[in-house]
């Protein structure tokens, strides 16, 4: 069953940052045996690289955070900080030019997504949605009325 937990409109960049770096915040103590995985979906400019920078920001990477498109990953090594003993690295991975998950396969993700020290935010994730975990935070980004906003509905499977 997915249920929707949350519609955010935010009306500037930093503000989707600052939803990012609260979603960070919450997920940052989950105790997890796979991955944790947030799937960002949405259009060209809904603002998936921009939430992914406030989230990367939240964990202390201090990196200039841009979306992977060309080199499909990046991963970054995480400090452990207050609140943060359990994850050690954040993936962050785009799909954009991916046009079957089993490339993905190929490079690894299969290993990654079963790494209970890594955070893996996955941009244009509906490309791969056959191979995430049931348990994936699905977040869906939008252009909002006006040309700054944006839309985040975050979903999430409460019965994996």
């Amino acid at each position: 069953m997915v249920i929707c937990m949350a519609i955010i409109t935010t009306k500037h960049w930093k503000e989707t940052q600052k939803v990012a770096a609260l979603l960070a915040s919450e997920v940052r103590g989950v105790e997890t045996t796979h991955a944790l995985v947030i799937a960002l979906n949405g259009e060209l400019g809904a603002g998936k690289t921009t939430f992914t920078q406030g989230f990367c920001r939240a964990f202390g990477v201090r990196e200039n955070v841009t979306s992977p498109t060309f080199v499909l990953m990046k991963t970054y090594q995480l400090r452990p900080v207050q609140n943060n003993r359990h994850f050690r690295h954040l993936v962050h991975i785009d799909c954009y030019r991916i046009e079957d998950a089993v490339e993905l396969l190929h490079l690894g993700l299969d290993d990654i997504l079963a790494d209970p020290d890594a955070i893996v935010l996955i941009e244009w994730a509906n490309r791969i949605k056959n191979i995430l975990p049931d348990d994936a935070i699905v977040l869906e980004l939008g252009h909002g009325e006006k040309p700054n906003e944006r839309t985040i509905e975050i979903q999430v499977d409460i019965t994996a």
